[in-house]
């Protein structure tokens, strides 16, 4: 089961690519959600405020199958500027992330192909300039138990290095935990096998 996914942690430093005068500048970002990307989009506009296009494509979601996409030309010929984009964070494999490439007319036409290399490269370079790292795939749960439970249960936590998400802990105690996907069968089982704990998945 693949069970991780690959992103980047912050910004890429700028990137340019030049081409018969024309400046084609590079930028990736995180995103976790459409409206992060349409920030950064707008700061860009801001930024280059005299340039001619802002293509760009981002990709957001964990797993191939929950993947949701979308590549922009800004005015460029159709498929010449937003795919080719896009086609780099495939290449790369990374999720959770927008690319943007800005683009200044040198006052020559680079051609439908002049373009997609361009703006291809720009993309390439911008994820070159990124710290990618890879980062696992996890489910959510809630255990609830008695207080006297609980050496019991932070030893399966320590045992499996779980991840506390958060921990509420009284007579009544709540703790919230990570578990990589491929382990969630395993752990689940195990905590449904002490009496008196309770573990439920939290749903998205």
């Amino acid at each position: 089961m693949k069970d991780t996914y690959k992103s980047i942690t912050k910004p890429s430093e700028e990137a340019l690519f030049k081409d018969k005068n024309s400046k084609f500048f590079g930028y990736s970002f995180p995103i976790h959600s459409e409206d992060e990307a349409k920030i950064h989009l707008e700061e860009l506009r801001k930024k280059h405020h005299q340039a001619r296009h802002w293509c760009y494509a981002w990709q957001i979601g964990k797993e191939e199958q929950d993947y949701q996409f979308r590549a922009n030309d800004d005015g460029e010929p159709s498929n010449s500027a937003g795919m080719p984009i896009y086609g780099q964070i495939q290449s790369f494999e990374v999720t959770n992330i927008l690319i943007v490439v800005v683009r200044y007319f040198g006052g020559v036409k680079l051609g439908v192909g002049g373009l997609i290399n361009a703006y291809k490269t720009a993309a390439q370079m911008a994820l070159e300039a990124s710290k990618i790292i890879k980062r696992t795939i996890d489910e959510r749960f809630i255990l609830q138990f008695d207080y006297p439970e609980m050496n019991i249960v932070m030893r399966v936590i320590k045992e499996h290095s779980l991840n506390i998400i958060e921990q509420d802990l009284g007579l009544d105690c709540k703790i919230y935990i990570a578990i990589r996907k491929k382990d969630v069968d395993t752990i689940f089982e195990k905590f449904k096998g002490i009496y008196k704990v309770e573990i439920k998945k939290i749903e998205d």
